[in-house]
């Protein structure tokens, strides 16, 4: 399952956020979607965990939740249109 982090720190790099998911299982990647221009981050990522069971736990948690000064947004990933 591929979950959405947003509103996440500025400063967060992809392997804290990968420890910060990997508390609820195993996390196969996480990518922080970064601006080509700037080279700064745009405030949300993805993580991709592949237990279902898994993920859901650490969206439950984690949505809402304050890390690095800022309260995350973390559900799951809606498919491109």
């Amino acid at each position: 399952m591929t979950i959405y982090v947003g509103n996440i720190s500025y400063t967060m790099k992809e392997e804290e956020m990968k420890n910060t998911f990997s508390e609820f299982g195993d996390v196969v990647s996480a990518k922080i979607i970064i601006d080509k221009q700037t080279g700064r981050s745009k405030g949300y990522g993805f993580v991709e965990m592949n237990n279902d069971s898994e993920a859901n736990a650490a969206i439950e948690a984690l949505n809402d939740k304050e890390v690095a000064g800022r309260k995350m947004r973390v559900n799951a990933a809606r498919p491109r249109e």
